[in-house]
């Protein structure tokens, strides 16, 4: 393939618009993308040189391309200047240049010499540039370079000098010192270091829109702008807020103080009727959504966590730290997709259940009201029966032919026969209150459980946070 002179992109008066490298995302799919939407440069996500270098299936999974992805940097993560130079000797057939990450600041990075920390090493940076440059045959090929500031912007200014010195293409600079994180970006030690610089300067941090590229352009006068500085993935987001939100609607119908009916009631909205007949679709099109998320965590998850890689990493504790925060990455997608999914079913059984106990308590109720009408009538019947009574065994009897005599006894049997069902009508219902009763209480013991499990994934997830901070 041709290499492209990027030095050539850098006009006066023009802004270059770059898609900065963002982790598990920035992979040749999703530079494909951003191609068409006015992208001048794109980078693939940071790469361990040292992986790079010592794995094949390392180098097959990192790195991919094709004809159309250019021009392309590649981001290696790196502190020893043989391994970069190295790395760049392999891709340099494949892309445009290299750029050294000095701006990470997660903590298993920095801790084992990468990223941020680089920026207090400027006679490392510099001689890591200088090896790249010796190595790498062709001329056209870019060196650059990603860092944050420091405190005293002096020592920023210093170490972009020094690598300018070596031979360094551009630099790149995110306006935030190793320790900050969603604080203002400081424009103005961007615009300090321009103005030490003869050669590039890439701008970035909180760069959203084209109205930022333009403004933070005119405010600091870089050459170029570095976009797309997000940290978690746009689905992982979602499917985080949705899990948020499905917790948030289990929370509110399990509240004690809200009747089954109310809810009943609620659900039987005109605006719920409407979305009723697209309530299927969207519970099967969430489940296959989650699922599909679910499989690929699982994927990474198998990818990261294999017993030959675990071996590799007891013989190398760079490439073992590398890979244990992918796998960490990868087990939070899979429990966020995993309790999403959960959710999703029970919250979708719940609402059937809350609809079905409703139901049981109205038709209760309107059997308790007929039992109770059938015993007023019975008593009634029986206080009739007992006048009667009283009629014939009062001296009346003889004045009372033997027709009445039948007609009596008829009726004295219909009595008795409403009686006989109005018993077994009340029996019945009593099993019936029965029988809703004890499916109140296996649904309060549903309730419980759930409960008591939403307590302890987020006892998991907390435990996970925890973790990662260490």
């Amino acid at each position: 393939m041709a290499t492209t002179n990027i030095m050539d992109m850098f006009e006066p008066g023009k802004v270059v618009r770059v898609c900065a490298p963002m982790v598990r995302y920035s992979k040749l799919a999703f530079r494909t993308l951003v191609r068409k939407y006015d992208c001048d440069i794109c980078f693939t996500p940071m790469i361990i040189a040292a992986d790079f270098m010592r794995s094949v299936k390392a180098r097959d999974s990192e790195f991919t391309t094709n004809k159309a992805d250019r021009p392309l940097i590649v981001q290696f993560a790196a502190k020893d200047a043989q391994a970069l130079a190295d790395s760049a000797c392999v891709v340099a057939p494949f892309s445009d240049g290299v750029d050294l990450n000095c701006g990470c600041p997660q903590r298993w990075a920095m801790a084992e010499g990468y990223g941020a920390c680089l920026i207090n090493k400027p006679e490392l940076v510099k001689d890591m540039v200088r090896h790249v440059r010796n190595q790498v045959d062709n001329p056209c090929y870019s060196v650059s370079i990603k860092i944050r500031i420091h405190k005293d912007i002096r020592k920023t200014v210093d170490l972009c000098q020094k690598v300018e010195a070596a031979g360094v293409s551009w630099v790149t600079v995110h306006g935030r010192t190793a320790d900050e994180r969603h604080q203002p970006v400081h424009y103005d030690a961007i615009k300090a270091i321009k103005d030490s610089l003869s050669i590039p300067v890439i701008a970035n941090g909180d760069i959203k829109s084209s109205r930022d590229v333009e403004s933070i352009h005119e405010l600091t006068g870089v050459d170029g702008i570095n976009a797309f500085d997000h940290k978690m993935t746009l689905q992982w987001t979602a499917v985080a807020s949705f899990l948020y939100v499905e917790i948030g609607v289990l929370l509110i119908l399990c509240l004690p103080f809200i009747s089954a009916q109310r809810w009943q009631s609620i659900f039987r909205l005109n605006i719920w009727n409407k979305v009723a007949q697209f309530s299927n679709k969207l519970f099967l099109t969430m489940i296959i959504i989650l699922i599909v998320l679910f499989l690929d965590a699982v994927r990474e998850v198998r990818k990261y966590s294999g017993t030959e890689r675990s071996k590799e990493g007891k013989l190398h504790p760079n490439m073992f730290d590398h890979l244990h925060m992918k796998l960490f990455r990868a087990q939070r997608n899979l429990y966020i997709s995993g309790f999403s999914l959960f959710l999703w079913l029970v919250m979708r059984r719940v609402i059937t259940l809350i609809n079905q106990l409703a139901t049981e308590a109205i038709t209760s109720a309107a059997l308790q009201a007929q039992c109770e009408n059938a015993n007023q009538a019975a008593k009634k019947y029986m206080e009739d029966n007992e006048l009667l009574k009283q009629a014939l065994h009062g001296g009346e009897g003889e004045k009372v032919s033997a027709e009445d005599n039948k007609v009596l006894k008829k009726e004295v049997e219909k009595l008795t026969e409403e009686l006989k069902s109005s018993e077994d009508a009340l029996r019945t219902s009593k099993l019936e209150l029965e029988a809703v009763k004890r499916q109140a209480d296996n649904l309060t013991k549903e309730y419980d459980r759930l409960l008591r499990e939403h307590q302890e994934l987020q006892n998991l997830h907390a435990a996970s946070e925890e973790k990662k901070d260490k």
